[in-house]
């Protein structure tokens, strides 16, 4: 209720300020909105679909990053942006009827009592826990060479030569190859996989993929096909890694009561990834006077990605066979 009310809200600003706070106001919505949803999804699911589940809900961003690639420069051409934020907005307040009328409540009684209940003592003992430090550090990883590559990929196709129609359908296609790692990622967990190998190939083929995609030698650079292939791929498999994340997150949080903050420390260091991936690529992109260097920047997310997906693998191993 609070994105949608601050989405219209953005939808009838008539000056920055009231812009920003309205944006503002959306984030906070967009965070309350996401945090619990993986502790819900445990509540409403059995334990062997759970990892599946998991993998669908982490393709949300993905999915809407590539309808909004699609959908958005023709309604905004059509309508104006204001229409547009306004027509989301509406969306999600059709989602939270949806919402209300299909997922049941907690059940009386269920919420455990006393000082286990407080936000300061889940906060404290999530951040006292080495788990959910691991997965959020990975998710940083992630996220701030995936919003790199994503978010500039306009821009460097247009450089390329590439028309309107042509940008906005290989942007959309490279976003939406996240939804399918996303997804993919669920039903391996599902069958057994080692969440670290998936942690570990997630982060090799982004890097090795970007690399093909951007590198240039002596003014050589692989065909345009290629290029969008690679970076397919490049999301594709990537999205091994949100999926796996958000189950490892069920998983790693020091207590069932802590699922959330948990989640929520998770999408902090994400919200951090995506805030310095980005000008970080873009500064070397314009010190070297071009994008054939983004693959040092993705590359070296990758090794940490690497080196953290080991320590995953290793704190996995330390849980107790119930916990596993």
């Amino acid at each position: 209720a609070r994105s949608a009310v601050a989405g219209i809200a953005s939808a009838l600003a008539t000056s920055g300020a009231q812009l920003m706070a309205a944006r503002l106001v959306e984030g906070v919505g967009f965070l309350m909105t996401c945090l619990p949803a993986p502790a819900l999804i445990r509540r409403l699911v059995d334990a062997e679909r759970l990892p599946s589940y998991l993998g669908m809900w982490g393709a949300y961003m993905p999915a809407g990053t590539a309808l909004a690639l699609v959908l958005g420069p023709a309604a905004i051409a059509w309508a104006g942006w204001g229409l547009w934020t306004a027509g989301v907005s509406l969306i999600s307040m059709g989602l939270l009827v949806a919402l209300n009328r299909l997922v049941p409540r907690d059940p009386q009684g269920e919420r455990p009592a006393g000082r286990a209940t407080r936000l300061g003592d889940r906060a404290r003992w999530t951040l006292n826990s080495r788990g959910p430090w691991l997965v959020a550090l990975a998710f940083a990883a992630y996220s701030g060479q995936w919003l790199a590559i994503v978010g500039f990929l306009p821009s460097w196709l247009t450089e390329l030569g590439v028309g309107v129609a042509g940008v906005a359908l290989g942007s959309a296609l490279v976003a939406a190859g996240n939804i399918v790692g996303n997804v993919a990622a669920g039903r391996l967990l599902a069958r057994g996989a080692d969440p670290a190998a998936l942690l570990t190939w997630g982060f090799v083929v982004m890097g090795l993929s970007c690399a093909v995609a951007t590198v240039s030698w002596n003014g050589l650079s692989p065909p345009l096909g290629l290029r969008v292939l690679a970076l397919t791929v490049f999301s594709t498999v990537g999205g091994l890694i949100p999926g796996t994340l958000f189950s490892l997150a069920v998983r790693l949080a020091p207590r069932p009561d802590t699922v959330s903050t948990t989640v929520g420390w998770m999408q902090q260091w994400s919200a951090l990834g995506q805030f310095s991936g980005p000008p970080l690529v873009a500064w070397v992109a314009a010190a070297v006077g071009g994008w054939q260097c983004s693959w040092l920047v993705t590359g070296s997310m990758c090794v940490v990605g690497v080196v953290l997906a080991r320590q995953i693998g290793r704190r996995l191993r330390e849980l107790p066979a119930v916990a596993k």
